[in-house]
C-alpha cells in the first residue's frame, strides 16, 4: 500500500501570544511579565512590535510550569533553566544517544531481536515512562524526519512504528483498571493514521486517574456522540498529528461539539497548526505537551 508523503514540519512556525496563552494556560499578561521582569521566554518581534512564539518557546513555557509546580520561585527559574540541559548533557545524553543509535541501526536491518535487546537494556536501568519519552519516541521522530528528507525509507518508519505501537498497546492492555474517576473517550481524527501519540496520552491519562475508552485511528466523528452517551464519558479527546482537512474542522468537529454534550479537546502537532479553526468549532486545543494536556483536561473536568 502506498503512503502519501507527509508535509514537513516547519521549525520556524510562529504563533501569536493569544494562541500560546490558550495552549499553555499561561495568560498573556503573565507571559509578558516573565519576559520583562525575569528575562524568560523571549519571543520573536514583528516590525510592528507584536510577539510571536515558536514550538521551542511553548516547550520552554511548559518546562517553567513544571519547575513552578515543584515549588521553585519564579525569580529562580532563569537560573534553573540553563542548568537542566547542562546536567543531562554531562552524562545521561551520551547514554541515551547510544541506545537510540542501537535502535536506529536495528531498524535499518529490520532486526527485531536487536530492538528487543536494546529496549530490555533500557528498562533494566530506567522506568518505562522515561524509556518511552527518551528512547522510543525520539527514535520514531528521527525515522519520520529521515524518510521525509530521503535519508531513510517508509519501510523503516513502518517497521519501528509497529514495534512501538505493540509496546504501548501491551502497556495499555495490562494496566490496572480504575473503578472511579472521569471516563474519557479518546480517538484519532478521521484521516489520522498515527495512533502512537494517542496511546501515549491514554497511558498518561490513566496514571492521573482518568478512565479511558480508546477508539484509536481513523474514527468517524459522527459516531462519537452516541459512543459518548453509551459510555457515560465526561469528555472527548481527539489526536491530530497532521493538520486535519478543512471540512473535518469546519463541519464535522463543529457538529461533534454541538451533539456530544461534553467538552471536546484536540491535541497533537496538527492541533497547534490549526488552533484557530479548532477553537472556532467550539473545541479546546491542548497542544503537544501530553502531561500538561492531561492535567488541563483533568482540571477542567474537576471544575465542571
Amino acid at each position: 500500500m502506498t503512503r502519501t508523503k507527509r508535509p514537513q514540519a516547519d521549525s520556524s512556525e510562529l504563533f501569536p501570544i493569544r494562541t500560546v496563552a490558550n495552549l499553555t494556560g499561561v495568560n498573556a499578561v503573565t507571559l509578558r511579565a516573565w519576559e520583562r521582569r525575569h528575562g524568560l521566554i523571549k519571543p520573536v518581534r514583528t516590525p510592528s512590535g507584536h510577539r510571536l512564539y515558536g514550538h521551542e518557546h511553548i516547550e520552554q513555557i511548559h518546562h517553567i510550569l513544571g519547575l513552578l509546580r515543584k515549588g521553585l520561585p519564579i525569580s529562580q527559574v532563569a537560573r534553573a533553566l540553563p542548568a537542566l540541559p547542562q546536567r543531562s548533557r554531562a552524562g545521561e545524553t551520551d547514554h541515551w544517544s547510544v541506545l537510540r543509535e542501537r535502535l536506529m541501526a536495528g531498524t535499518a536491518r529490520f532486526d527485531e531481536p536487536e530492538l528487543e535487546h536494546t529496549y530490555a537494556a533500557a528498562l533494566a536501568l530506567h522506568p518505562v515512562e522515561e524509556v518511552t519519552d527518551r528512547l522510543l519516541l525520539p527514535v520514531l521522530r528521527e525515522l519520520g524526519r529521515r524518510w521525509q528528507t530521503g535519508e531513510g525509507t517508509v519501510a523503516e518508519e513502518h517497521f519501528f512504528s509497529v514495534y512501538v505501537r505493540d509496546k504501548l498497546g501491551a502497556r495499555f492492555h495490562h494496566r490496572t483498571r480504575h473503578d472511579r474517576g472521569p471516563r474519557i473517550l479518546a480517538a484519532c481524527l478521521p484521516d489520522e493514521q498515527h495512533e502512537i501519540g494517542l496511546l501515549v496520552f491514554a497511558l498518561a491519562a490513566h496514571e492521573h486517574g482518568l478512565r479511558i475508552v480508546l477508539l484509536a485511528a481513523r474514527t468517524p466523528l459522527e459516531e462519537l456522540p452516541g459512543v459518548t452517551q453509551r459510555t457515560h464519558s465526561a469528555a472527548v479527546v481527539l489526536s491530530a498529528t497532521l493538520p486535519p482537512p478543512k471540512h473535518v474542522l469546519g463541519e464535522q468537529l463543529t457538529d461533534l461539539v454541538s451533539r456530544a454534550g461534553v467538552p471536546v479537546f484536540v491535541g497533537g502537532v496538527g492541533s497547534v497548526r490549526e488552533h484557530d479553526a479548532i477553537v472556532a468549532a467550539g473545541a479546546e486545543v491542548v497542544g503537544t505537551d501530553i502531561p500538561a494536556g492531561v492535567e488541563r483536561i483533568r482540571s477542567t473536568l474537576v471544575s465542571v
